[in-house]
């Protein structure tokens, strides 16, 4: 569906997970499984913690997933409009893996506070929504958003609350609340938005290790090492980055270049262009 778009997605995926957690209670803990646990370097092969966490909530306090899922409706709509369905994912999911992070750290830093690690575990979308919501404030500060439904304050007033609420809350212990997932998703967010960052190099990963791949040949020299004379040992000796390589490596720049705009290129990137410019003008001759 055309309308489908990445918030919609999101949503439907955390209330879809906290309704199944809820049925499957009795027999499965979901939530207990795909929560981030603060022992987590310790068990490195269960890093997919990192991401899954995010999509699950409180099953004993349905307002954990309402909170997050109207402010990631009201603020995320806008954000995914600036930025484009993918680019939102791509935000979304990483503002997950850093707030993820930044709490793991803080329970490996500081494990007195709440108890030990091992104690503990990290669930719900709140780092990236305040991710989200960070970058709603940076463009556009001066709207309107209404406390409960009632109050009226602009957006930088209502993001610099929730800042100053999560740094105490952090100063003082946190208690049952994530401050610092809450703090690093947000400085994530404003670093994103006034710095201009674009991840779509992140969805290009895959074609650069197809590249790589191609890039890499076996080359066996002839039994009677007479290279000059030997048309099949030239040929496999050819440089890796032949026609088609190249033409493949140009048609995904020019595609990145549609996608993100030129700027978005880097400078080997910008090398293949004047490589291919520089043998077309060759056959020209």
């Amino acid at each position: 569906m055309a309308d489908w778009t990445a918030v919609m997605t999101l949503l439907v995926v955390n209330v879809a997970v906290w309704v199944l957690n809820l049925v499957a209670a009795g027999d499965f803990q979901i939530s207990e499984f795909l929560s981030l646990q603060g022992d987590l370097p310790r068990h490195l092969l269960k890093a997919w913690e990192l991401v899954t966490y995010g999509f699950v909530h409180s099953p004993l306090d349905p307002w954990h997933l309402i909170g997050n899922m109207m402010v990631l409706w009201f603020f995320g709509r806008e954000v995914e409009a600036l930025m484009g369905r993918g680019e939102f994912f791509r935000f979304y999911f990483t503002a997950i893996v850093l707030a993820g992070l930044a709490w793991l750290a803080s329970v490996q830093l500081f494990p007195g506070r709440a108890g030990a690690a091992s104690n503990m575990h990290l669930m719900g979308a709140s780092g990236a929504i305040m991710a989200v919501f960070a970058v709603f404030v940076w463009n556009f500060p001066k709207e309107t958003v209404l406390i409960w439904g009632v109050l009226p304050v602009p957006a930088w007033a209502l993001g610099l609350l929730y800042l100053v609420m999560d740094v105490q809350g952090a100063a003082s212990g946190g208690g049952q609340v994530a401050h610092m997932a809450h703090i690093a998703g947000a400085l994530f967010g404003l670093l994103f938005a006034w710095r201009g960052w674009n991840l779509s190099g992140l969805g290009d990963l895959q074609d650069r290790l197809r590249g790589f791949r191609r890039g890499m040949r076996v080359v066996r020299p002839p039994e009677n090492n007479d290279d000059d004379n030997n048309d099949d040992y030239r040929a496999r000796r050819s440089p890796p980055h032949d026609d088609v390589a190249l033409q493949e490596a140009v048609d995904r720049i020019l595609e990145k270049i549609s996608r993100s705009g030129e700027a978005s290129l880097t400078t080997a990137e910008r090398d293949t262009l004047t490589q291919a410019s520089r043998r077309l003008k060759e056959r020209m001759r």
